[in-house]
């Protein structure tokens, strides 16, 4: 098998985008581009480290997943989760980032590019509560660029067509495996609903 190794062999194959493609870039949140990001209520953060990649989901009610404190810079509260903080251990590391924000039944994804710095402040974190809990920090999101992705690869997945859902292996059996029955099972998939319900935010 031959690896494609160089630009210029890439460059050859794809030719050169057309001009919506292009276009539809922006260097900071338009009119348009705000009403998508504030009715959107799921977002992949992608971010970079020295001990590799990380993407992670973040999910809220719209209008609750971020914030736009201005036409260039988002606020992002770190909700409740597993408290691994590989995103933020990298954001500290390096603060480039990249979102891709989704809205069921809607075909175009939002992407965003651009740098991150994590803040405690008390006042903005507390702007931010949620049934009285708070969040633990908030990233600072400063935009490089934000443009829509084509609907295809969500037409080709039929993403948001109802499907019948598949029989797989559930956290606590994936932990039990990977433990030897010593962390997950019956028992904790059957915990979890009620101990996420008080751990929301």
């Amino acid at each position: 098998m031959k690896f494609l190794a160089t630009l210029e062999e890439l460059h050859a194959l794809y030719g050169a985008p057309g001009a919506a493609s292009v276009q539809k870039e922006a260097p900071r949140v338009t009119p348009e581009y705000r009403r998508i990001i504030e009715a959107a209520p799921f977002m992949a953060l992608a971010t970079s480290g020295p001990e590799g990649l990380d993407c992670s989901p973040r999910g809220d009610a719209p209008g609750q997943l971020v914030r736009i404190l201005d036409e260039v810079t988002l606020a992002l509260p770190d909700r409740r989760g597993n408290d691994r903080i590989d995103s933020l251990r990298n954001i500290i590391r390096d603060p480039r980032v990249a979102l891709m924000f989704l809205i069921p039944g809607h075909g175009n994804a939002l992407r965003i590019n651009g740098t991150a710095q994590l803040t405690a402040d008390a006042a903005l974190c507390q702007s931010f509560a949620m049934d009285g809990k708070l969040p633990r920090s908030i990233a600072i999101i400063r935009i490089e660029t934000i443009y829509f992705q084509c609907a295809r690869a969500l037409i080709r997945a039929k993403l948001w067509e109802p499907h019948a859902v598949p029989e797989l292996p559930t956290p606590g059996q994936i932990l039990a495996a990977l433990t030897a029955g010593e962390v997950g099972g019956a028992r904790y998939d059957s915990e979890w609903p009620e101990r996420a319900a008080k751990t929301m935010w």
